[in-house]
């Protein structure tokens, strides 16, 4: 049965409208906007006073297993050591998060994490997932369980999802083996062999995608990490980890005589399907190789300035036309349209002046001189594409995925239709957030999941255990 969503206001396909709705068809995809005179008989009615409907926001890096240890790694390691703390410290709190999990215990933090993701506007996530192994470093029977327990989470909550299977071989650059890695360590030969078994069981399953992720040059060695490339080429999204810090590129210049990027670009690495996660530590005509080949980057402001990464420059990217969507990363937070907005905040604080964005964005990336339109593309559409998918805009055909926010909510009181995506991008507290819809189902209703009290008692007990355990 076809439904007419009738909020007060909408965003579809990049315009504004008041007045009329969104007309989703009985496969759960966006028929048409219209006034509620012309939505055909029978159609049901799902009046929405005082909301604004908005399309899906895209999550396009996520570790969800992190959100475990939030809010408890902000201390130094190990006391006032000299040299501080750091992202290589801040990974040893990490590996106790990934030691700890057993197989239904990353299914209840995914869960809740997803639970809290859905909660703030998203409709699909990219989870970038590299626990493969049990507790000792050895394949399970199935060895893509851990993988399908995390799908299985998304799909508990709703959310939709593409399943970044990561590819982890070494410690890091001429590095051993690193102990508290062992549950993330494939050979390469079974890596592709699980990714693509991982690929058939999920071929046809509505709301559930699968992409390759090798993990970084440091974690994959080039002719790995080429041998993974031909293997997705034209079939699925290929992410990884590149230039998150200083350190990561001299190490890549000491074993191959060439940046991450640079590698990446000499060996034709660089595609329209490959995205780019953080990608800080980047030199200028890197960044026009990037948008040479149509890559997309993905920046995760909020978990960069928690590890200390430093500012990726979306300034450049504007104004070359590269493609930047967003990522939750870490989980030290989840709030998508606040790591948009910080996109041109980080720039701000940088050069000391507003509208940095603006002033460098090149026709296409930001439309109607507004850069919040150009932000919420990130937030949205772009995080889609990204992810291999159709979706972000609610065009015509597009999957149904949005949510609605409270025009009596403090922080969007007074918005009107033209500000609209401004608004969200730049004033948008996620708990406006009232109502979510995926592929035309409603999975979040007046602020409430249907299994929202089972998941965050489930994740108060897994919380509990995880701080009393001796790992």
């Amino acid at each position: 049965m076809p439904v007419f969503y009738l909020p007060d206001m909408l965003i579809a396909d990049g315009r504004a409208h008041a007045g009329l709705g969104l007309l989703v068809d009985d496969g759960g995809h966006v028929a048409k906007v219209v006034t509620r005179d012309v939505v055909p008989q029978g159609a049901a009615i799902v009046p929405l006073p005082g909301r604004a409907l908005l399309p899906g926001l895209a999550n396009a890096h996520s570790h969800t297993f992190q959100r475990l240890f939030r809010g408890r790694a902000e201390s130094r390691t190990g006391g006032r050591a000299a040299g501080g703390d750091t992202f290589w410290t801040w990974r040893e709190q990490m590996y106790k998060a990934a030691a700890f999990c057993a197989p239904e215990d990353l299914y209840d933090v995914a869960r809740a994490t997803f639970l809290e993701m859905v909660a703030a506007g998203i409709t699909v996530v990219g989870e970038f997932h590299y626990i493969h192994r049990d507790f000792d470093g050895n394949g399970y029977a199935d060895p893509n369980l851990l993988s399908k327990q995390v799908i299985s989470a998304a799909q508990s909550v709703g959310l939709r999802i593409c399943l970044l299977r990561t590819a982890y071989f070494r410690a890091g650059f001429e590095r051993e083996p690193h102990a508290g890695q062992r549950r993330f360590y494939e050979l390469p030969g079974e890596y592709l062999r699980n990714l693509q078994s991982l690929v058939a069981s999920y071929t046809g399953v509505q709301g559930v995608t699968v992409g390759a992720a090798p993990h970084s040059i440091r974690a994959v060695p080039l002719e790995d990490l080429k041998q993974i490339a031909r293997a997705a080429e034209g079939r699925l999204p290929l992410h990884l980890h590149i230039s998150e810090q200083v350190g990561e590129n001299e190490a890549c210049v000491a074993e191959y005589g060439a940046t991450p990027v640079s590698l990446l670009t000499e060996h034709g690495m660089l595609t329209e399907k490959t995205t780019l996660v953080h990608a800080i530590h980047v030199t200028e005509s890197e960044y026009c190789a990037v948008a040479a080949a149509g890559t997309t980057i993905c920046s995760c402001p909020t978990t960069e300035r928690n590890l200390g990464d430093g500012i990726f420059p979306a300034d450049v990217a504007a104004k070359l036309g590269i493609p930047v969507v967003l990522g939750t990363d870490s989980q030290a937070q989840i709030d998508i349209l606040e790591d948009a907005r910080q996109l041109e905040y980080h720039l701000r604080l940088r050069d000391r002046q507003r509208g940095i964005l603006d002033g460098a964005a090149r026709d296409g990336w930001v439309t109607r001189d507004l850069i919040g339109a150009g932000l919420f593309r990130a937030a949205s559409a772009n995080g889609y594409a990204a992810l291999g998918l159709t979706g972000g805009r609610l065009a015509v055909g597009e999957p149904a995925d949005f949510f609605t926010v409270d025009l009596w909510d403090s922080s969007l009181l007074g918005v009107d239709p033209e500000s609209l995506e401004a608004q969200a991008v730049f004033a948008f507290s996620k708990g406006a957030v009232r109502e979510v819809v995926v592929q035309g189902r409603m999975i979040l209703e007046n602020g409430h999941h249907q299994h929202g009290d089972e998941i965050k008692a489930r994740y108060r007990d897994l919380q509990r255990r995880y701080l009393e355990s001796s790992i």
